[in-house]
């Protein structure tokens, strides 16, 4: 195309200095003037053909120049992604090489721990057949047989680690969502007979067995939420802690090294007791809850008995969580002329009692909710979360339990604190139908 191009360029040049010559010669310029101006036109036209040859070839050589300078910023660009991908793979070698190493050293830990409570179940049930030799005669031989082997079973499955770990929904209200579980242990035997704790807590606990159960529970409930928050599940777990097992001085200090290790998941795991064993901690259980707090783990309190509560003991403390149960709630409602109230608290309106509770940053849980009436109710007294059988039953660990963890789960939504009201305020029966809709 080039080749075409400059022939007829040549061509065209041509031409025009035939003009100029042959208009030069008719008006009388003579041969010699015709000639000279076709030799100065086609030398003028060539020459002004190379200039513009030369700028558009000098454009065209600025421009492959710009090309080659963004090309050259591209692959600096990329040169310098790849850069800082090696550098975050190396420091993801890094902190997982660091992971590994804080793992076994949890693991020697843990097994340390089971090794050190194997030990005391041994000396424990040594001296339980040595005080039976002694004295044979303190119970029937049937019920002496029937509690050795019921003791025996017991301590096998926590020697083999046969403890499992149950868990129920705990749900927001009125959605319903799956926001926490309440963890429950569970013993099996050798042939893998699950035993209730109304079944093995009869011999457990006059042998002192109830804090190794609760101390391997503990250690399931860490197992779980790590390997949930592991998977990126945001499911918290409320997991039971005895009194005896914050008062354990062999125990409590290895378990708190164990959770300063995994205190990121302070946000998913809630230590719950019950409200006569908060009552009545010692200085050195209130202690220890103090450094699990330190940590940033919360508390929860169930088998709550009694409504006129110390507020501001349950905020110093970090009891975030008050558990009770729907039955006991309920009747503790009483309808006046002034409006509905609950007979421990007879000076505040009932629908106000969470937002008394939620001023000192605790939420209400009903638990032990059985039927749908019971759940208009509940709502009518403004409580945030639910648990109980019309919810979900108790189910082991499984997959399945596992997968539901994936479901969206919604932060709970603030709640606005209205003036407290008086007995003089409107009762809650009067709104029951605005409740039924929001179910």
């Amino acid at each position: 195309m080039r080749q075409f191009t400059s022939v007829a360029l040549s061509a065209t040049y041509l031409c025009l200095a035939l003009i100029v010559a042959l208009l030069l010669w008719r008006n009388g310029g003579g041969w010699a003037s015709g000639v000279a101006a076709l030799v100065g036109g086609l030398g003028l036209c060539f020459a002004v053909h190379g200039l513009v040859a030369q700028s558009l070839k000098m454009r065209a050589l600025r421009k492959e120049l710009d090309a080659v300078r963004e090309a050259q910023r591209v692959m600096l660009s990329q040169m310098e992604q790849v850069d800082a991908r090696m550098t975050e793979v190396a420091d993801a070698v890094s902190d997982d090489a660091g992971r590994s190493e804080a793992l076994e050293d949890e693991v020697h830990m843990l097994e340390d721990l089971v090794q050190r409570m194997g030990q005391r179940l041994e000396e424990r049930v040594s001296a339980s057949a040595s005080a039976s030799a002694h004295h044979p005669r303190q119970e029937p031989n049937l019920r002496r047989h029937q509690s050795a082997a019921l003791l025996d079973t017991v301590r096998e499955a926590l020697a083999e680690n046969r403890v499992d770990l149950y868990l129920q929904p705990v749900v927001g209200l009125p959605q319903r969502r799956t926001v926490f579980y309440e963890s429950y242990s569970r013993l099996r035997d050798a042939t893998g007979r699950v035993m209730m704790p109304a079944e093995y807590l009869t011999v457990a606990e006059p042998e002192g067995l109830v804090t190794s159960i609760d101390n391997l529970l503990l250690f399931r409930c860490v197992q779980i939420v790590r390997r949930l928050a592991k998977q990126d599940r945001k499911v918290g777990i409320f997991c039971n802690i005895s009194i005896a097992s914050l008062a354990d001085e062999s125990f409590f200090p290895q378990f708190l090294d164990l959770l300063a290790v995994n205190r990121d998941l302070s946000g998913a795991l809630i230590f719950e007791l019950g409200q006569a064993a908060f009552d009545a901690r010692g200085s050195v259980e209130a202690r220890n809850m103090g450094k699990l707090a330190d940590l940033g783990f919360r508390f929860s309190l169930d088998k709550v008995t009694n409504l006129d509560i110390d507020f501001q003991d349950l905020a110093r403390s970090d009891v975030k969580f008050l558990k009770i149960a729907a039955p006991f709630l309920l009747d503790e409602l009483a309808e006046t002329d002034e409006g509905l109230i609950l007979r421990s608290l007879p000076d505040l309106a009932a629908q106000d009692f969470a937002s008394l509770t939620r001023r000192y940053g605790v939420e209400i849980v009903a638990e032990k909710v059985e039927s749908e009436r019971q759940i208009v109710d509940i709502l009518e007294l403004d409580i945030a979360y639910g648990q109980g059988h019309l919810f979900g039953e108790p189910r082991a660990i499984r997959d399945a339990v596992l997968a539901e963890a994936d479901d969206p789960i919604a932060d709970p939504v603030p709640h606005s604190e209205p003036p407290l009201r008086t007995r003089g305020g409107v009762g809650v029966l009067a709104r029951r139908h605005v409740a039924a809709t929001r179910i």
